[in-house]
């Protein structure tokens, strides 16, 4: 499997755990981004809207919250400051709990469930070995996680344990798109686009569209000190997926149109979100 750890000697060159959690404390997601101070309505209105607009070019999609039923147990793993939470406790959504590796992340999401009156459970977690019991959920919802954690095998196992047989996930992950697939021949294109003005604002990816290697771009995304970040064709996700998960549906979205340098119509953007998409989803039920 590409971008999986290697397991033998050169698997201790690999960025460990400790060195994912670092990252994530010293740079929340979306601080360094905003303009609004971190933990604060504004901020957190700033992301959403960012998220809705940048990330889903205008509409989150229903098909995340393809649940059995509202009173279901659901994990948020990966939860981060706490963005869909919200969404789910907006949805009708009771019983949640957010799982992050992060303690500051954490921290953020517990200032956001409080201005917004949400009453989740939150837990330090590693993905790789979660500490809830076996079948301790109906729902697991992971946006954008195990393709940060170093062994994304056992991430996708431990989501498996922690759902009640027939339970449901929704994951999503980098998708290696056509761009990052053909790099090599775009990169002049993308370094006419940097000269331009396109950039990616703050955590130190401002010259990203001049990056010679892809995976680079996909690990730099997050920020320039991100120790692991790893895209996947579909056909490599569903390879991992599918010893432990039926696979329901599959979509794709997120073109990064905030990085060009000017505004492109709600249209093309949509466009773009599904021609030229940089995530992959699937909605999956438990084997």
């Amino acid at each position: 499997m590409r971008n999986e750890p290697i397991p033998d000697a050169a698997a201790s060159e690999q960025p460990s755990l400790e060195d994912v959690r670092r990252f994530w404390d010293e740079n929340p997601l979306w601080t360094g981004e905003g303009a609004a101070i971190p933990g604060t309505r504004a901020f957190f209105e700033e992301h959403s809207r960012v998220y809705h607009t940048d990330c889903f070019a205008g509409t989150l999609d229903e098909r995340i919250f393809e649940l059995p039923a509202t009173s279901g147990r659901v994990l948020d793993l990966g939860c981060g400051i706490g963005f869909w939470l919200i969404e789910f406790w907006n949805r009708g959504f009771r019983n949640i709990t957010g799982a992050d590796l992060s303690p500051a992340s954490l921290a953020i999401a517990a200032q956001r469930c409080a201005l917004y009156g949400v009453d989740a459970e939150l837990s330090e977690q590693n993905a790789e070995a979660l500490t809830f019991p076996d079948g301790s959920f109906d729902h697991v919802n992971c946006q954008g996680v195990v393709h940060h954690t170093p062994d994304t095998r056992k991430a996708i196992m431990e989501i498996h344990r922690v759902l009640v047989p027939g339970g449901t996930a929704s994951i999503s992950v980098y998708f290696r798109n056509f761009a990052l697939r053909n790099w090599t021949v775009l990169r002049p294109f993308a370094r006419l686009a940097a000269m331009a003005g396109s950039r990616l604002e703050g955590r130190g990816r401002e010259d990203i569209y001049r990056l010679d290697d892809a995976d680079d771009i996909v690990r730099i995304y997050d920020g320039a000190r991100n120790p692991i970040g790893k895209a996947y064709s579909e056909a490599e996700f569903i390879e991992l997926l599918q010893p432990y998960f039926l696979i329901e549906k599959t979509y794709f979205h997120f073109f990064p149109a905030r990085s060009l340098p000017f505004r492109i119509p709600r249209g093309l953007h949509r466009f773009l979100d599904h021609q030229l998409p940089f995530m992959v989803y699937f909605n999956l039920r438990r084997r």
